[in-house]
């Protein structure tokens, strides 16, 4: 946006290439259809599952690879010939930075020719020279050698495109249509791919190379008022969420969300007479605060002092269609408010998102583990306040043999949450809440009791008792 605004331009809206991609294709769709958008660059690759339905388009998912690209089937090219000529020659081409250029222009120009030819000639006179004289490149390659050269780089297209499908919840056998975005998709190799993995022939209604400006310009045209009845809508590439009691990641805002999109949650104080909270802004998949990353962070303060879990702090995320994020704080008691604007919530490229989410897979069971085990911490602290509070509230009501049995538990309790295992925190917080809602029954029974008994009190009072006679003067 502000890349926009020093180029002298007025930003009115933000759109990712595949989404726009989208938006070229669903102007010409009137039917409900799941739409799998191919963008193969060339540096980049993205897929995105969408969902085109009466003038409405939908990015259920997005995945890709920003190190996978047309140019590295140059590079394939590129050091397949300098190969050959090194072992023809005994000349290394890659060593010589002009030679090398000449060579990375003509491996270019090859893939090109071979997406509709069967065979190209590499053909570079004077490339280098040594003692003998002028050396010239004068090489055949032909469209089955070439796969065969970029069989491994087919292959790494496969992980992102069912990556996109299962966040997208949906199969192969669920696309309508495919619609391939980028010159690199002109190679017969990535076409065949396409058709082999989803059963079906890529759509080729819109020039590869073209459709994201036609979407960039039709999504101008709707915000200017020149074209109608079509509606875009974004998602959200990682969940979104607040940092917690015990660093646990709460999601709010959970990845793949539509945009715009605004949540919110309440939220309380974790010790008494507490009276400000600090907001921590994580974006990621991982269950601790640590292993994602951290967007901001603000203090909202001026709470007023309470036994911990009774103030009530709304936190609300708001996702506006550019992808900024506004966090908001409110104290509900008094007000008080505060917020922070994150502009950069999505600016992570593919391959940033694509290894956070690997890596919350790669490390689901562990994760798992330790949020079980701070949850776990959590309520023993929990149900051990509530006991302390049972045994104040009863005070000398309560036998000694029964307090010092509770108050035992209590510190047990505490003991063993410091250690990290799970069941036998499980085992004494179970046994520690059983005695807490005895004590609770019976510090209610006790506060029943005591309410009677003054009621009793009140009425044995006779009925002139303190009454104040008013003096008058007869007139």
């Amino acid at each position: 946006k502000d890349a926009g605004k020093i180029a002298g331009l007025e930003v009115m809206r933000i759109i990712n290439e595949p989404t726009a991609a989208a938006l070229a294709y669903g102007l010409e769709s009137n039917a409900n259809e799941k739409i799998l958008v191919f963008d193969l660059g060339g540096g980049t690759f993205d897929v995105s599952v969408l969902e085109v339905a009466e003038g409405v388009v939908e990015v259920e998912a997005t995945n890709g690879d920003t190190h996978l690209g047309g140019d590295d089937w140059d590079q394939a090219i590129l050091d397949w010939a300098a190969d050959k000529f090194k072992q023809d020659q005994g000349i290394d081409l890659r060593n010589d930075k002009q030679a090398l250029q000449r060579l990375r222009e003509a491996s270019e120009k090859a893939k090109i020719e071979l997406s509709s030819m069967q065979q190209t000639e590499i053909n570079l006179p004077f490339i280098t020279a040594d003692a003998d004289g002028p050396k010239h490149m004068q090489i055949n390659l032909g469209r089955s050698e070439f796969e065969q050269l970029t069989q491994n780089l087919v292959q790494k297209l496969k992980g992102p495109f069912e990556s996109a499908l299962k966040d997208a919840g949906v199969s192969a056998s669920d696309i309508d249509q495919v619609v391939l975005v980028g010159g690199s998709t002109r190679m017969p190799m990535v076409q065949d791919l396409v058709e082999q993995l989803t059963g079906k022939s890529p759509h080729k209604g819109v020039n590869p190379d073209e459709v994201v400006a036609i979407g960039a310009a039709i999504q101008g045209g709707v915000l200017g008022g020149e074209v109608k009845d079509v509606l875009l809508l974004d998602v959200t590439p990682l969940t979104l969420g607040l940092e917690t009691l015990g660093e646990v990641m709460t999601p709010l805002i959970e990845r793949n969300t539509t945009v715009p999109v605004k949540k919110n949650e309440v939220f309380s104080t974790a010790a008494d007479n507490q009276t400000a909270v600090d907001i921590h802004v994580l974006q990621g998949e991982r269950s601790m605060a640590a292993d994602n990353m951290s967007l901001g962070r603000f203090r909202l303060e001026g709470i007023p002092a309470a036994p911990r879990g009774m103030p009530q702090i709304e936190v609300t995320f708001d996702i506006d269609s550019n992808g900024i994020l506004s966090v908001t704080a409110q104290d509900k008691a008094t007000g008080t408010k505060q917020q922070i604007t994150i502009t950069a919530s999505t600016n992570l490229d593919d391959s940033e998102i694509e290894n956070m989410v690997n890596a919350a897979r790669q490390n689901e069971a562990e994760d798992r583990k330790v949020k079980e085990l701070v949850e776990a911490r959590n309520e023993a602290d929990s149900i051990a306040y509530s006991a302390e509070k049972a045994l104040n509230e009863l005070g000398e009501n309560l036998d000694s043999d029964e307090r010092n049995t509770i108050e035992n538990q209590i510190q047990e309790l505490r003991e063993v949450s410091q250690g990290e295992d799970i069941n036998k925190i499980k085992e004494i917080s179970q046994t520690l809440q059983q005695a807490s809602h005895t004590l609770s029954q019976q510090a209610a029974a006790n506060a029943q009791e005591n309410a009677t008994s003054n009621d009793d009190s009140e009425n044995d009072k006779p009925d002139d008792e303190d009454v104040v006679e008013g003096e008058f003067t007869e007139a």
